[in-house]
């Protein structure tokens, strides 16, 4: 099996589409401007995409306010900290940065909405 997506309910798929195609060279796959504006996202490569949506028949989560473990997006990154310090003039706001054993670095941030996103340089690959 293949994951074809993740889906996320957020406030403003529209304007979240955008700053993640702007800030984070993703692409619309597929996207949407009707209810429930639903926007596929791929990432750079095109192997993983993300859904986001707004879909009023379930309440949103309130992601700002649930710990960055319960859910993120995670992306690989060759520098995390310099992800994190140019997100941060686009609005996304610093949350912490691991250092792993084998030094490996991950930065968790939030994006505007306050979904938490994470920059991975991993010290061994994973896969």
């Amino acid at each position: 099996m293949e994951i074809e997506h993740f889906a996320l309910n957020v406030p403003d798929p529209r304007g979240m589409a955008r700053w993640y195609v702007e800030h984070l060279g993703m692409r619309i796959a597929m996207g949407s401007d009707s209810p429930p504006y639903g926007h596929f996202l791929a990432d750079t490569p095109g192997h993983v995409m993300i859904e986001i949506y707004h879909n009023p028949k379930d309440p949103l989560p309130d992601y700002a306010a649930q710990h960055v473990a319960r859910v993120h997006i995670a992306f690989s990154a060759d520098d995390p900290a310099a992800v994190a310090e140019r997100l941060k003039k686009a609005g996304a706001t610093f949350v912490e940065d691991v250092r792993l054993p084998d030094g490996g670095l991950v930065v968790t941030m939030r994006d505007p909405w306050g979904v938490p996103i994470q920059f991975c340089r991993r010290g061994k690959p994973l896969i």
